[in-house]
């Protein structure tokens, strides 16, 4: 940085020299040398401007590849998002299924026969194995006798006046509720004891 100060004021003097001696040849040795001076100060910017553009397009090159990455995510995503609406149920059906054909068996089974012994076991042994299958999947019953009534399991749709049980003890169970982990799927329809 001193050197060129230093070039830049002996130019400087050359010219000052060169006009008070009006020596055309010294005239165009300063000339040629403001414009090589000035030559090499546009291949520096050049250089520089190339080097720029030069990482401009390294990290365009990087960005579209990443958007490029990133759509390709959001696609994956959203097929495996409907596949899995579209057959999540698969597993759950394919257990049913051997329930519907116990089902079918069991139908034929009691067109003919007179014992009600026989339809009530047979009856008993397919909700057993369709409450198998749905309790292996996480579905639980939500209990409701004796319990005390709870607004987010329960749904009380009758109230009864007595003394014989606490207030806001669950009465009857009017329809089962169900759930599936923490969340509940139905709530159960309770009689709910309100005091007289």
């Amino acid at each position: 940085m001193g050197n060129e100060k230093t070039e830049k004021l002996n130019i400087e003097d050359n010219i000052e020299e060169a006009k008070s001696q009006n020596n055309p040849f010294a005239q165009e040795e300063l000339n040629e040398s403001q414009e090589t001076q000035e030559s090499a100060n546009e291949e520096e910017c050049e250089d520089a401007i190339s080097s720029l553009k030069e990482e401009i397009d390294k990290i365009n090159n990087q960005y579209i590849r990443l958007a490029a990455d990133f759509d390709n995510y959001r696609k994956r995503q959203m097929q495996e998002r409907e596949s899995l609406l579209k057959y999540g149920a698969e597993e759950t059906l394919k257990k049913m299924i051997e329930a519907l054909d116990n089902i079918d068996r069991a139908k034929a089974s009691v067109e003919n026969i007179d014992d009600v012994k026989t339809v009530k076991d047979s009856y008993e042994l397919v909700f057993k194995q369709i409450y198998d299958v749905l309790s292996k999947m996480g579905l639980e019953t939500i209990e409701t006798q004796g319990k005390e009534f709870d607004p987010n399991f329960h749904e009380a749709v009758m109230q009864t006046p007595t003394s014989e049980y606490p207030e806001n003890t669950i009465i009857a169970e009017l329809q089962k509720g169900y759930k599936l982990g923490d969340k509940v799927l139905r709530p159960s329809l309770v009689n709910v004891a309100v005091a007289e």
